[in-house]
């Protein structure tokens, strides 16, 4: 089950079926988001893929000479496009591929617009979502609610964006979804409709264990969203964002020209790949060694090139030190950047209130650290903002909660009245009133027994204790336990044996350190394989966002500007 593999084995079939000869993919914008995270624009030009169009360009040259491979969403505004481009075609041949299941009316609807006969195949590749990792896909929606319900207009697309996951993976499942969100129901009723209407599609060879989809609902831990990261990838996602897998670093100060926009791609990056998963203080030494190991291999200015096989040597090895050159030089601003953030933030001191907040149940001491770290002058809007929704959800109900107090502090310290309701929208979006399941239980005394040996051996450190409520949820269903009550089947049938495939879905979007969950499942239970995929992959500013146009905060739009489909 890797959905990375699944996108780049659909490209690189449009590309081969074509046959030899020079190339145009003709994508749209989505698509092009689609094929840009699994494959590099070097790699598609071995290919023989020499121009990357967008069908919606108004200005693109005739090029008969060249093959026109269409990767499309199956829209209506695609399709007429495409009615427009077979009317006066500007390439020799085209292979068109849609992202979904199409209509049969609006093939008809292309095969009679294609008088001059230059279409030479139309299908369906089912890579309608975003790969992020191999074990994480994204539909980069925002904006998915309103209130406890659907968007009327991201239902039919997130229902798409499943189906196709499901496609891809060749999973015909049986439904699971959070009982106490209606959204879950709702999504998981129009997934099954979806299976039933087009079954011949979903008619797979029967496995002994039959895959489970899982269907879950964000406001069930929104706790997850809010915490600083200190793993590679969640960090950079926290405190740069990860569009795409590429990093806007143009406002780090002092940046070169070539570094405004970075790329971070496991798929061609060893170091990026080696790192992913390890916490802040590990790659921190790795980043000196991969500079050791340059300087060593790095050609010295005065090497002796007295023979041709010296030359020959140098030159062949050239393009391997341009490459790790990049890499090293990459990955320096990157690590260096996140450094600055760090100390200039004053993230260690933040995140351990943080941890303190989501793991443990002392009020008094989360009351005066909070309150502490609020009258520090260099806590940035952000941080206060996080650390009193933390505190605001974890103790909702305490009798003796100093909420109002900390809001009053947060105007002093002259955060605006936006950053404000955002506390409040929070505690509406994911408090105790919405919540299904347990998302804060009083530690008892295993679980401090736990942690004290946890801390005999050193816990990973303070700043990672958080396990995400989605590491209980699948511990459970794996083990056969998760309860029937809270998370029931669609439908009359159960799974009797432990589940071996798990597609997880979380409407409102996923968040790295879930996908961090789920790695570290699928590397230590055999036999099991999980994908995790959300609306969108969060980070505290993201989630926030979302959060806002769901709760629709008293009008208050600054945010997301507006309730349409924003796609990111």
């Amino acid at each position: 089950m890797n959905v990375t593999l699944a996108v780049k084995q659909y490209i690189s079939k449009m590309i081969e079926s074509s046959g030899p000869g020079m190339k145009v993919l003709l994508m749209d914008k989505e698509t092009t988001s689609i094929v840009s995270v699994v494959y590099t624009q070097s790699e598609i030009l071995q290919k023989e893929v020499y121009l990357f169009e967008r069908i919606d360009s108004q200005n693109r040259d005739n090029m008969k000479h060249l093959k026109a491979i269409c990767f499309l969403r199956p829209t209506k505004e695609n399709v007429e496009h495409l009615i427009q481009e077979l009317h006066r075609p500007k390439y020799s041949v085209y292979f068109i591929y849609f992202s979904n299941v199409i209509s049969k009316s609006e093939i008809k609807a292309l095969a009679e617009a294609d008088e001059q006969e230059v279409v030479a195949e139309v299908q369906e590749f089912y890579g309608d979502f975003i790969a992020v990792n191999p074990h994480l896909f994204s539909l980069n929606l925002q904006g998915v609610s309103r209130g406890r319900s659907w968007e009327p207009v991201v239902l039919p697309r997130v229902t798409q964006g499943l189906t196709s996951v499901l496609l891809a993976l060749k999973k015909c499942p049986m439904i699971r979804y959070q009982l106490s969100s209606d959204m879950s129901k709702r999504l998981a009723e129009s997934v099954k409709q979806i299976i039933t209407k087009e079954y011949e599609l979903f008619d797979f060879r029967k496995t002994e264990v039959p895959p489970l989809l899982l269907i879950l609902d964000r406001s069930d831990d929104a706790i997850t969203p809010l915490l600083n990261q200190w793993t590679y990838q969640a960090m950079v996602h926290e405190l740069l964002g990860l569009n795409n897998n590429r990093i806007d670093l143009s406002r780090v100060p002092g940046i070169s020209k070539d570094l405004r926009e970075v790329v971070l791609s496991a798929d061609n990056d060893e170091f990026y790949a080696n790192n992913l998963y390890l916490n802040f203080g590990e790659i921190g030494t790795n980043i000196k060694n991969l500079m050791e190991d340059f300087q060593k291999k790095k050609p010295k200015d005065k090497q002796k090139l007295e023979s041709i096989s010296d030359m020959k040597a140098f030159v062949d090895n050239y393009p391997q030190f341009k490459k790790m050159s990049g890499t090293v030089s990459k990955h320096v601003t990157v690590v260096g950047e996140l450094s600055r953030l760090v100390s200039e933030r004053q993230l260690m001191e933040v995140s351990e209130v943080e941890q303190e907040l989501a793991c443990q149940n002392d009020h008094s001491s989360a009351q005066q650290n909070v309150r502490r770290l609020l009258q520090n002058p260099r806590l940035s809007e952000i941080d206060a903002v996080r650390l009193v929704m933390l505190y605001a959800l974890r103790y909702e109900k305490h009798s003796s909660s100093i909420l109002p107090s900390l809001m009053e502090e947060l105007k002093r310290k002259g955060l605006s009245e936006r950053h404000r309701k955002m506390v409040q929208a929070v505690v509406e979006y994911g408090g105790k009133r919405v919540r299904g399941s347990d998302l804060i239980t009083p530690t008892d005394a295993v679980a401090i027994t736990k942690l004290f040996f946890k801390g005999l051996k050193g816990v990973e450190n303070v700043y990672t204790q958080h396990q995400p409520l989605l590491h209980d949820t699948l511990d459970q269903l794996i083990k056969g336990r998760l309860k029937d009550s809270q998370f029931p089947y669609l439908g009359p049938s159960s799974l009797r044996d432990r589940p071996q495939d798990i597609i997880v879905f979380i409407i409102g979007g996923a968040t790295y350190e879930e996908a961090l969950t789920v790695y570290n499942l699928n590397r230590t239970m055999p036999g099991v394989r999980i994908v995790l995929g959300g609306t969108a992959i969060l980070n505290t500013k993201s989630f926030l966002e979302e959060v806002m146009l769901s709760v629709g905060s008293g009008g208050d739009r600054t945010l997301g500007g507006g309730r349409q489909l924003s796609r990111r």
